[in-house]
């Protein structure tokens, strides 16, 4: 039987809840058929997810009990009050009839209590003051971040920016895509787009970068399947163009999925020079390799490997190595919202595996060679902490200076782009030249 939006959200937040199943992901594959219905139940999904504690908060102001309520009737709660508190289109009798008919259909003894704490919280008209205790705890609720993460956040950045990181976190952000100058032109993908309904913006600091929306399935798209484009943030584009590749390159990515740093790199050498991409899984690898049969790039060679795990024929070969290492994500949280739910505890060992990637991805660069050291965070204690043990251990490298195009500047030593900065994701670069 094919599901309708609200109850396609639910069944992909129950996912969620029950094994950490990207919504995204799992809507590809169990959504509605119709396009505006998945469009709908994707943006209720995430929206929920962005918006989780403040909405629990909402909802435990219309009633006491809110905390024994079983967890797929929340669920209908959450994604009902979303669509009134923060959905201008969609009428409160509607939001309040379809999460009583989800309600009869998932727990029908909840019904009437679904019922009775949806038109509690219509009554409200989207106005909850927010009672805390202190500005941690305010600040969590509002933009719904774990109080941990707005505690480390401002004791790194101070009151006004993480606020605005929060709020960048939370605030609608288009699709980036790097043209392939390989195939095409800024212009000429711009026009073919649009051609196909699709809503083309030029961003304002790379020249061959573009923002999209009302995209449906990309893979659709013949321009998409043609590889005129790749999907890279602006920010991740960064490392590849301050690392200064050139054709002819040797350059390694050692921990390269999902590609977009090979495939800018291999586009700046013009497709001529190596580039050796490695991952650690078998079918990110694979997608790699399909990506760049789709872009037309014949100088990426992709392998199976792990970057903490040293090859020796590689010893000395490189230009350039770029070590994109695995860490918490806190700096996409703006596309991944349910990356703010991580267990704090298991973000604790990555610092570890960050410098041991980078102790044996040193290895592999040439005297005068380049290392560039990148990850989608903004904590120090996986960028700056990590950066500085290895220089204080390799007293054969040290931090080059950064060169990006305005507004982000040059910088010395490093520099963390800052969640919407730019409208770019949050990230973290460092080149380290080897003497």
């Amino acid at each position: 039987m094919p599901v309708n939006a609200r109850e396609a959200a639910l069944n992909a937040l129950s996912a969620f809840r029950a094994r950490g199943a990207r919504p995204d992901t799992f809507l590809s594959c169990n959504g509605p058929e119709d396009a505006r219905e998945r469009a709908l139940a994707l943006n209720i999904t995430g929206g929920v997810l962005q918006n989780r504690t403040y909405l629990d908060y909402c909802i435990s102001r219309c009633t006491e009990k809110y905390g024994k309520f079983q967890p797929v009737v929340k669920d209908i709660l959450r994604l009902s009050a979303y669509q009134m508190i923060f959905l201008d289109r969609v009428p409160d009798r509607a939001a309040v009839s379809e999460g009583v008919e989800l309600a009869k259909r998932r727990v029908p003894r909840a019904a009437g209590l679904v019922n009775a704490v949806l038109r509690r919280v219509s009554e409200r008209n989207g106005k909850f003051d927010i009672d805390a205790g202190s500005v941690e705890e305010y600040l969590s609720i509002r933009w719904s971040h774990p109080e941990w993460l707005v505690r480390e956040l401002m004791e790194e950045y101070g009151r006004e920016s993480t606020e605005k990181i929060l709020m960048a976190d939370n605030a609608p952000t288009a699709m980036t895509v790097q043209v392939n100058t390989l195939k095409t032109t800024p212009r000429e993908l711009k026009a073919a787009l649009e051609s196909l309904g699709v809503t083309v913006c030029e961003c304002p600091y790379l020249s061959d970068a573009l923002y999209l929306g009302n995209t449906g399935s990309l893979e659709s798209l013949s321009a998409f399947q043609n590889g005129l484009f790749y999907v890279q943030d602006a920010a991740a584009r960064f490392a590849v163009l301050a690392s200064g590749v050139k054709p002819g390159d040797t350059v390694l990515d050692v921990c390269a999925a999902p590609g977009g740093k090979s495939f800018a790199a291999a586009v700046a050498m013009k497709d001529r020079g190596v580039v050796r991409a490695f991952d650690i899984h078998e079918k990110k690898a694979a997608l790699i390799e399909k990506g760049a049969r789709r872009l037309g790039l014949d100088i990426i060679n992709v392998s199976v490997g792990d970057a903490r795990i040293r090859i020796p024929e590689l010893e000395g070969t490189a230009d350039v190595v770029l070590a994109d290492a695995p860490c918490s994500g806190l700096g996409v949280i703006r596309k991944k919202p349910d990356i703010r739910y991580k267990d704090p505890g298991e973000l604790d060992r990555l610092p570890a595996i960050q410098l041991d990637i980078l102790k044996n991805a040193a290895g592999y660069v040439k005297p005068g060679g380049r290392l560039v050291y990148s990850t989608c965070t903004i904590l120090r204690r996986e960028n700056e902490d990590v950066i500085g043990e290895f220089l204080r251990l390799r007293r054969d490298f040290e931090a080059a200076e950064i060169s990006l195009p305005a507004p982000f500047g040059k910088h010395e030593r490093y520099t963390t782009i800052l969640p919407g900065q730019g409208d770019t994701d949050g990230f973290f670069i460092c080149v380290l030249r080897k003497k």
